[in-house]
C-alpha cells in the first residue's frame, strides 16, 4: 500500500471509533471496535473491520446497526475529512480476536491435562527405559 493510503487507512479507522463512542446513538450497537480499515486503490471503497464483543445473538444485532448506519456513516466522513470524493463503507465482522483467544484457551487446556497426566501417572522403571538391573 502507498502512504497515501495508509495515511487515509488511519484517518478513517480514528474518526469512526469516534462517531461510533461519542455520535452513534442506535440502541442495537453493543461494544464494537474498529480494528482495521483497508482502502482500495482507487479509494472509492473502503473496508472496515469491526470486532464486536457479546453473545453470537448481540453480534449481529450490532452489525445490523453498523450496515444501516453506513450512509450516515460516510455522510459524516465526509463532513470530518477533506476528501474530494468520500468512499463507500464496507462492514466486515472481524472475528481475528475471538479466534485467538480461543487458541489461547485450548492451549492452556493441553497445557494444563499434560501437567495433570506427568503430576498423576507415575512411570515405571521399564517405561523409562531401564533394565531391571538398573542399566540403562
Amino acid at each position: 500500500m502507498s502512504q497515501r493510503t495508509d495515511r487515509l487507512d488511519s484517518q478513517i479507522q480514528q474518526e469512526l471509533m469516534g462517531l461510533l463512542q461519542r455520535e452513534m446513538k442506535d440502541p442495537r450497537l453493543g461494544f464494537a471496535t474498529v480494528t482495521r480499515v483497508t482502502t482500495a486503490r482507487d479509494l472509492g471503497h473502503v473496508t472496515v473491520w469491526v470486532s464486536v464483543y457479546g453473545q453470537e445473538e448481540e453480534r449481529t444485532r450490532s452489525m445490523a446497526a453498523l450496515e444501516d448506519a453506513t450512509p450516515w456513516l460516510r455522510r459524516r466522513l465526509g463532513e470530518r475529512l477533506r476528501l474530494r470524493h468520500v468512499p463507500a463503507l464496507v462492514m466486515r465482522r472481524d472475528d481475528s480476536i475471538e479466534a485467538g483467544d480461543r487458541v489461547l484457551r485450548l492451549l492452556h487446556e493441553v497445557e494444563g491435562s499434560e501437567v495433570e497426566e506427568v503430576d498423576v501417572v507415575p512411570r515405571s522403571d521399564e517405561e523409562r527405559g531401564q533394565n531391571q538391573d538398573g542399566s540403562g
